[in-house]
């Protein structure tokens, strides 16, 4: 786990500063404590921030240099292959003086260049520098599991792996890109675009690269999922097969290893997969619980695993901790958030701090093999369109019955609108926004085109990798790092991947069950009171309740006072729709939730700018 700055001035006269480096390098901190180092070339500088167990005892240097000094590298990430890739270049005649997937990298880049990203398996943000040349190249992984923003005008171009670092160029002002508030609050997403919520500060997109060369800079896509798709798979031991070599690949080092375990599905089969065919009892667990019934509790499921584990770790976030630590943990997210769901996971990372260096965790089960109940929305459309109406109605029944629910149909029912219908649906439920705000910016979303508009449930899902995935994959490394954690994905594996969404639906869900294709093949592995259960819990806590506390009154009546956020909410109607929460009569905890994170984002950003 590492941290990764640098900046460049596009007038070649103008040179870096070592001490702006480090500013920005401070900022970021906590995702390297143990290390830190710039490199400066006239109008280039790097910087890197890293643990002790990035590094080895074979070489002194963090920044990575080639073996004659042209190409330096800073680097943020896993490469899962190194040890193949490394026997390859060294038969090419490439010799290493470290075994850091840094300079294996680097080295992939001299001997192939910028074709070296496909022979990569793992995840990564990396740039290199052409001393040489005078180039800078630049690139992230397929999927986004690790960041990289930028700024650019016609003086510089800076990027880091936390937006927070881009700000301590002096020049730099920050501004809330509206649009990107507006979809955050209607419609619960953000990250789907190249934008942020601030004005002029830009993620490169996930399975995208960059290049500058005399001041201009070039962004292009090197990965495209849509036309990387495998073979599908035919057997659930197919898929099986892929996802334990992908699991035995990310637990590799022999370090302290720890396992996010929610109790549901994805966590689960890691967790099972790790026993039974990897031998391994020794990896520690760490599960948010609530007691028993409440909303997010699944220590029920969890605790099946107490005979066969030595090292399991409980918490309980609660009403209480978040007020203790809300402030902190937005600072920590850097961008807001639409519910409390990453609080769970902010907690146990602060947990597993004191046990381990790297966690397991089941991100990406759910978009590759339709785990979200508005996911059978898009299976019923696929299914009318293709005119299997039997199938349908067969469907659709076994899925009211498995989860008494109308959210898969209804869900359905909204996919058929009109993209612009979709969105007013949505503006009409928030009667609490600012009228001139939601007329504004509500014509100018594209959620409702890039997410809602699939015309199967494959296409679904690609799009949820492409628009939805990278949120989840960003509040997991904002979380991990802040407490110098390495958070590794196994269900990230490309070669599962391709494989997964290219697999017939049938193989996804089938007698309104989802995933059936791993319940299928984790049969005599996975306990069956996991393996068949028929509900869905997202990574939830028990937010309704926690606002219905009155110990947050005062926070909530303070937010919903707040004139910043005026121009965007109606704060009567917030307040009207706050006493009926307490209340009892609604539950609109999310709400709620996004009007603090509002609030106190804005004031830690501009109060006293």
């Amino acid at each position: 786990m590492s941290g990764i700055c640098g900046i460049v001035y596009k007038d070649t006269s103008h040179t870096v500063q070592g001490d702006l480096i480090e500013n920005m390098l401070l900022r970021m901190k906590h995702r390297g404590p143990d290390e830190s180092e710039h490199f400066l070339e006239l109008n280039v500088g790097l910087g890197l921030v890293s643990t002790k167990h990035e590094l080895t005892d074979e070489s002194e240097e963090k920044i990575k240099v080639s073996s004659d000094g042209r190409y330096r590298i800073v680097f943020d990430g896993r490469i899962l292959n190194a040890n193949d890739l490394r026997k390859e270049l060294q038969g090419a005649g490439f010799s290493f003086r470290s075994s850091s997937d840094a300079e294996l990298v680097l080295n992939a880049y001299v001997k192939w260049g910028e074709s070296c990203l496909h022979r990569f398996v793992g995840s990564w943000a990396f740039v290199i520098c052409d001393c040489s040349e005078k180039k800078l190249f630049g690139a992230r992984d397929r999927y986004g599991t690790k960041p990289l923003y930028y700024n650019e005008d016609q003086d510089h171009f800076i990027f880091a792996s936390e937006i927070s670092a881009l700000f301590a160029l002096p020049q730099l002002r920050k501004g809330i890109e509206h649009q990107s508030l507006f979809d955050f609050l209607v419609f619960n997403r953000t990250d789907q675009s190249v934008g942020t919520f601030y004005e002029g500060v830009f993620r490169l997109q996930h399975g995208h690269s960059f290049s500058i060369t005399a001041g201009e800079v070039s962004i292009s896509q090197w990965y495209d999922l849509r036309s990387e798709l495998g073979n599908p798979f035919e057997k659930p031991s197919e898929f099986l097969d892929i996802l334990t070599g992908a699991i035995e690949l990310n637990v590799q080092g022999g370090m302290d290893l720890g396992l996010s375990l929610s109790g549901g599905l994805d966590s689960s089969a890691i967790a099972s997969i790790m026993i039974k065919k990897l031998g391994s009892r020794e990896f520690h667990t760490f599960s948010a619980v609530y007691g028993r019934h409440e909303v997010g509790d699944e220590s029920e499921f969890i605790n099946l695993y107490r005979p066969h584990l030595n090292n399991m770790h409980f918490l309980t976030p609660s009403a209480e901790s978040l007020l203790n630590d809300y402030e902190h943990f937005i600072r920590t997210l850097g961008e807001p958030v639409p519910s409390t769901s990453p609080y769970a996971q902010y907690k146990v990372m602060q947990c597993a701090k004191d046990f381990v260096q790297i966690t397991i965790d089941g991100q990406g089960s759910d978009e590759q093999l339709a785990g979200y109940p508005y996911l059978f929305g898009f299976f019923f459309k696929e299914l009318a369109s293709k005119g299997r109406l039997l199938k349908l109605f067969s469907e659709m029944l076994c899925y009211h019955h498995n989860h008494r629910s109308l959210v898969g149909i209804k869900s359905f029912l909204y996919f058929l609108l009109p993209a612009a219908l979709k969105t007013s649906l949505r503006t009409k439920r928030l009667d609490y926004l600012n009228p001139d705000f939601n007329a504004k910016y509500s014509g100018s979303n594209r959620i409702a085109d890039t997410i809602y508009e699939a015309s199967s449930l494959q296409d679904a899902l690609i799009r949820h990798f492409e628009y939805k995935l990278e949120h989840l994959l960003k509040w997991g490394d904002r979380n991990s790092t802040r407490f110098s954690i390495e958070s590794r994905m196994p269900f990230l594996d490309h070669r599962l991947v391709e494989r997964s969404l290219a697999t017939k639906s049938d193989f996804l869900i089938s007698k309104g069950m989802t995933k059936s294709i791993l319940r299928k093949g984790l049969k005599g592995i996975l306990p069956d009171e996991i393996r068949e259960r028929r509900s869905k819990y997202v990574f939830e806590t028990p937010q309704d309740k926690w606002f219905r506390d009155p110990r947050w009154t005062a926070v909530i009546n303070d937010v919903l006072n707040d004139p910043l956020l005026e121009d965007y909410v109606d704060l009567n109607k917030c307040r009207t729709l706050y006493q009926d929460h307490v209340s009892g009569k609604i539950n609109i905890a999310k709400e709620i939730w996004k009007w603090i994170n509002l609030s106190v984002w804005i004031r830690q950003n501009w109060e006293g700018v």
